[in-house]
């Protein structure tokens, strides 16, 4: 399997896309299952051991809330 290239990309989906993702992901967490989602086209898998976090920016009259989900490829 060949490594795959870097990518740092922004999706921006309609509410109630949005809302079934984070409930997909609410459902898989509380399951102990790995969570799979397709995002601009590339098919992720989260697996259960990934860490999750919640950042907070405020600049320039902006706030931004990020939902992170992180984890090593082994």
């Amino acid at each position: 399997m060949s490594p795959k290239s870097d990518r740092d990309i922004e999706k921006d989906y309609p509410l109630p896309e949005f809302i079934e993702k984070l409930r997909r992901l609410a459902d898989a967490l509380e399951q102990g299952k790995r969570f799979e989602i397709q995002i601009a086209g590339e098919r992720i898998s989260v697996p259960v051991r990934a860490t999750y976090n919640i950042e907070h920016e405020r600049e320039g009259g902006e706030e931004e809330i990020e939902f992170q989900i992180k984890w090593s490829v082994k």
